[in-house]
């Protein structure tokens, strides 16, 4: 049995309790009886009094920031003052973490945090966009990225605020166990799955003018996703929705935030995530399946999305094969519905 992966959520007065919610929730609960990873989570602090948070809520720390040193990933909560100094016991630890190339992930305005301790200092950032003057102001040397769910930059992740962190946790999930681990605890938490980091912050119209255009737009999604396997052009989508391209490309951002054709590529690489985790299919049949036409147009994106190749991908994350019953009467996939 491979060991646990050890994460550490730091603690200091003045984090947020939703942000430790959810790392408690997406790294804290044991999800191993549904073949989820093992986690090892740990809360580390300066020492182990109580820290105080808003709400008459206290964090019971377990271990002392001496634990850094042993941690896979380190995660920041955000702030609920955004301009809280962290103790500077803390901020020299983060500094020694990123130092020794452990991962680091700051929730909302737990990038003021990380920022404090100079790691942003000429690297991309991102934090709730009500925030994001105030970190341009305070930290002018920090690289604000104005429009995005997470991004990540020498390995320091931020993330947008309040349900972009439970986008980030799940990133980082998939990015360290694969999709299936990431989707297994989203189901478990009756979230998404799978939104990417560039993905707006908020959409332009989050409620449709008329059921008429909500419905469509989702059978128009249901459609793609039924037919990843088939050469699907933001044209063939558009006259399946009974719209024009142009229409339907601005009805279509302001209902997801995202364009067509980028939510298309998103749902194509989770499909091929899927079958390289789940089958010992060919590499020519996973990029048919998933809609890339070929293995090279398939490892193409995966280099430029998820920084790796499909055959690495598979080597890192294959669970038992399934080729048989991943193939449906039609030559699609479930696995990508």
């Amino acid at each position: 049995m491979a060991p646990a992966y050890r994460v550490a959520l730091v603690a200091f007065p003045g984090i947020r309790a939703f942000d430790v919610s959810v790392i408690t929730e997406v790294w804290g609960t044991d999800r191993t009886d549904r073949a989820a990873p093992a986690f090892d989570l740990r809360r580390v602090a300066t020492d182990t009094t109580p820290v105080p948070m808003r709400g008459g809520l206290s964090l019971h720390p377990d271990r002392t920031l001496a634990w850094l040193s042993r941690a896979d990933l380190i995660l920041v909560p955000g702030l609920d003052d955004h301009l809280t100094p962290a103790p500077v016991p803390v901020l020299d630890a983060l500094r020694r973490a990123h130092a020794r190339g452990t991962p680091l992930a700051a929730l909302c305005g737990g990038a003021f945090t990380l920022a404090q301790a100079g790691l942003l200092d000429g690297r991309r950032a991102i934090t709730h966009w009500n925030l994001i003057g105030l970190l341009r102001a305070h930290h002018p040397l920090v690289d604000v990225v104005p429009d995005a769910l997470f991004v990540e930059d020498d390995n320091i992740w931020t993330a947008a605020g309040t349900a972009a962190g439970i986008d980030l946790c799940l990133h980082l999930v998939r990015r360290s166990h694969g999709a299936e681990a990431a989707a297994t605890i989203a189901r478990s938490m009756v979230t998404a799955p799978f939104r990417t980091g560039s993905q707006a912050q908020f959409i332009e119209q989050p409620t449709a003018p008329a059921d008429r255009d909500a419905d469509t737009l989702a059978a128009v999604r249901e459609h793609a996703l039924r037919h990843l396997h088939e050469p699907l052009t933001v044209a063939a989508l558009a006259a399946h929705a009974g719209m024009s391209p142009r229409s339907f490309a601005r009805h279509f951002t302001a209902a997801t935030g995202t364009t067509p054709l980028r939510w298309l590529l998103d749902q194509r690489i989770a499909a091929a995530q899927k079958l390289l985790e789940r089958t010992d299919l060919p590499m020519p049949e996973v990029a048919r399946r998933a809609g890339f036409g070929s293995e090279v147009t398939m490892r193409q994106h995966f280099a430029s999305r998820l920084a790796t190749s499909p055959r690495a991908y598979r080597a890192a994350f294959s669970t038992a094969p399934a080729t048989d019953s991943a193939t449906s009467a039609d030559g699609s996939s479930p696995i990508a519905r």
